[in-house]
């Protein structure tokens, strides 16, 4: 499951900042370089391969290159209006962050304060989550209409994300689908598993730094038994993201869409972490002082994989599994 590194990315500046990420991702933007494959239309496994290569670059410019490919598929999907710009896809609800949604006529009014908007000062656009008398909805904003919230995200891990929260103060919305409309539909899953496709291209651009001293300079045996379990670890998640893509693609409004990204994302967190791990032992501390892409890279990989809920997520995986494993 390997692609050629994006043509855009050439001669860039890595790791990305926070003012670098913008930049490069509006100029991708421009060249139809973030114009993927809809999850689901035939081609699932182009789209995971595009994410995955970009984020063997830099996780960052994964990350929001993967939530700007989720919001346009979900605008598909609920026919909402076409995206213009780079957007973004806000759906943590923390217990202390909450959007209430009423309707003043026929407008839509957000008010509160929403956690976790990575890109908060670079996207155009956001799709966000909100509470209404009707339950919960999905709205689209401009962010330029929302209030960033300073000293909101201290991350040295994905810090040039700026997930910063915002506030919201009777800001004007569009309504994207019904009530419940955003969670309820297979799609919602599909993405999931994108995000998976990202954390498997942290843990390529790991793998492939330890391969590469390995073809530079003679490792000691310790280190090439590692690089041994990192290259079936590496063939084993590629392996498995092929084959949840050519499922989805089969039956993308199938039942299985929420245990087929659950398992995903277990199998590939749990092996992202392992190849991070093993990459450390094997190369020492010279990387991690020494090289800024590796050094980020391990900062962020840790940060980025914590958007499962560990223990929370293999619970949920357990139930499915009491209905509908076959193993």
């Amino acid at each position: 499951m390997t692609m050629p590194p994006p043509a855009w990315l050439a001669g860039a500046e890595l790791p990305v900042s926070g003012e670098s990420a913008g930049g490069l991702l509006r100029a991708a933007h421009a060249a139809g370089a973030l114009d993927l494959p809809l999850p689901g239309h035939g081609n699932t496994l182009r789209r995971w391969q595009a994410l995955a290569e970009l984020s063997a670059a830099d996780l960052v410019l994964g990350r929001l290159a993967e939530a700007h490919a989720d919001a346009v598929a979900i605008l598909a999907e609920l026919d909402g209006p076409p995206p213009d710009g780079l957007w973004g896809v806000w759906a943590a609800e923390p217990p202390s962050a909450r959007v209430e949604a009423e309707q003043n006529g026929g407008d839509w009014i957000l008010t509160g304060h929403k956690a976790w908007c990575s890109g908060a000062l670079l996207l155009d656009g956001a799709l966000i989550t909100g509470h209404a008398a009707d339950g919960r909805r999905l709205f689209a904003v401009d962010v330029g209409d929302l209030t960033p919230v300073k000293g909101t995200w201290k991350a040295v891990g994905m810090a040039a994300s700026g997930s910063i929260s915002v506030d919201l103060a009777g800001v004007r919305a569009v309504a994207v689908g019904g009530s419940g409309a955003y969670l309820d539909r297979p799609g919602f899953w599909h993405g999931g598993a994108g995000v998976a496709a990202c954390w498997y291209g942290g843990a390529l651009g790991a793998a492939r730094a330890l391969l590469a001293a390995a073809r530079a300079r003679r490792l000691d045996p310790h280190a090439l038994a590692h690089l041994g379990a990192v290259d079936a670890l590496v063939a084993g998640l590629a392996a498995h993201l092929a084959v949840a893509a050519a499922e989805v693609d089969a039956d993308p409004d199938g039942p299985d869409a929420r245990l087929r990204a659950a398992r995903l994302r277990a199998r590939v967190e749990a092996g992202a972490t392992e190849v991070l791990d093993r990459v450390g032992r094997a190369l020492g501390a010279g990387p991690l002082c020494l090289d800024p892409v590796q050094a980020q890279r391990a900062a962020d990989l840790p940060v980025y994989l914590r958007q499962s809920h560990a223990e929370r997520d293999l619970a949920g995986l357990g139930e499915l599994a009491v209905q509908a494993a076959s193993w």
